[in-house]
């Protein structure tokens, strides 16, 4: 078709392109459901798209040359959050009904002679579009990708830092974290070889589970925010091989994610003393590290065990610290305990038994007593600090 009459074709399709959207927009809403659920404003960008759809056809048939341009000169014209709204499945059913709608009156619009090149030109147009549809949509996910995984990072560290404030809220939100859920916080090596596989194979799992993740990769140190579970040693064991070789511990479980922070600190700590335990259980709770956690100078370890372990033990009276004390003095020895404090074993026994009961250890497992002796001293530092006034 020479230029001149191709411009006078592309002239008789320029003035029917309001005619064209306006009959591709109410097929739309007589068969497309998602498009009826929208509301007036997102339809009226879906206007729009679609009388940019007809002159970007136009421009396109005036000069083959150019090559259909889907990006700028059709979703272009639409909000950024209206792509997010219409999936690359959707994108394809508006061009097939536009599409259909040329083929349909075309005959009306053009000289007869140029009915069967128009109607190719729509097809071969449409072809074009859809392959542009699909590389533009592959592009956006990926840039989407890019920009959650930063935005991830970002939340992780403000959550490291205890700056869960309104804008982190915010921010969560955008990546569809569920704000009531209970939260966990996991902390281990880096994957070794890519670490972002390793990364992706925690999303995966915990997508299977129906779990909200956020991860944070630092240096050789992976952090993961898992929200929705509250049973933390059963969770975190699903997870744990996806994490680098060592120690795997996780904090305790918090209402929310603006809580968190509290948690981070307890499995950081807790990861970093972990290795002074050598047969520490992978996954470990941080609380299960407490003699090692304050052994490394953390201090809210210590915190914790003179006042959940020594002060409930203090409170109860003289006889159950000086009974404890004997306990290990005398090797763990029920009888030698009781020969040292003048008292019957069954005595012994039901004063070990009261310390279990309100410290939660037990004096007779070699772990526990690990646990208690720390706490012990841990104890008696903080009475005789508070005793000197210091």
């Amino acid at each position: 078709m020479p230029s001149l009459h191709r411009r006078s074709t592309a002239g008789h399709l320029e003035r029917a392109s309001g005619v064209l959207a306006s009959a591709t927009i109410e097929r739309m809403q007589e068969r497309l459901s998602w498009f009826r659920r929208m509301n007036p404003q997102d339809r009226s960008w879906i206007g729009l798209v679609a009388q940019t759809f007809f002159a970007a056809f136009v421009a396109w048939f005036r000069d083959p040359g150019r090559g259909p341009i889907f990006t700028a000169d059709v979703l272009g014209t639409a909000p950024r959050e209206l792509t997010r709204k219409v999936t690359l499945h959707q994108t394809v059913e508006m061009i097939r009904i536009g599409i259909e709608v040329a083929e349909e009156r075309v005959d009306q619009i053009v000289p007869e002679e140029d009915v069967a090149r128009v109607r190719e030109a729509v097809l071969l147009y449409s072809r074009e579009i859809a392959f542009s549809a699909a590389e533009l949509y592959a592009r956006a996910a990926e840039m989407r990708g890019a920009w959650d995984a930063r935005l991830e990072a970002l939340i992780v560290d403000a959550v490291l830092r205890g700056e869960t404030d309104d804008a982190v809220r915010s921010r969560v939100a955008a990546l569809g974290w569920s704000e009531s859920a209970p939260v966990l916080v996991v902390v281990g090596a880096t994957p070794a070889g890519d670490p972002e596989a390793g990364v992706e194979l925690i999303r995966r799992d915990a997508r299977q589970a129906r779990l909200d993740v956020l991860t944070g990769v630092q240096g050789d140190r992976l952090i993961v925010i898992l929200g929705g579970e509250t049973d933390p040693a059963k969770t975190t064991g699903r997870f744990a091989a996806h994490f680098g070789p060592g120690p795997v511990v996780y904090g305790p479980v918090v209402t929310d994610l603006m809580g968190a922070s509290r948690a981070a600190r307890a499995a950081i700590a807790g990861y970093l003393a972990a290795p002074a335990w050598l047969d520490a259980p992978r996954p470990v709770g941080a609380e299960e590290l407490l003699p090692e956690r304050a052994l490394s100078a953390d201090e809210n370890a210590r915190r914790q065990l003179v006042q959940d372990i020594y002060t409930p033990l203090a409170q109860a009276g003289p006889v159950l610290l000086e009974t404890l004390a004997a306990f290990f003095e005398n090797g763990g020895s029920v009888e030698a305990t009781s020969r040292m404090l003048f008292v019957h074993a069954n005595t012994v026994r039901y004063r070990l038994r009261r310390i279990t009961e309100l410290s939660g250890y037990s004096p007779s497992n070699p772990r526990h007593a690990y646990t208690l002796r720390i706490a012990l001293t841990l104890g008696r530092l903080h009475s005789h600090r508070g005793a000197s006034g210091n």
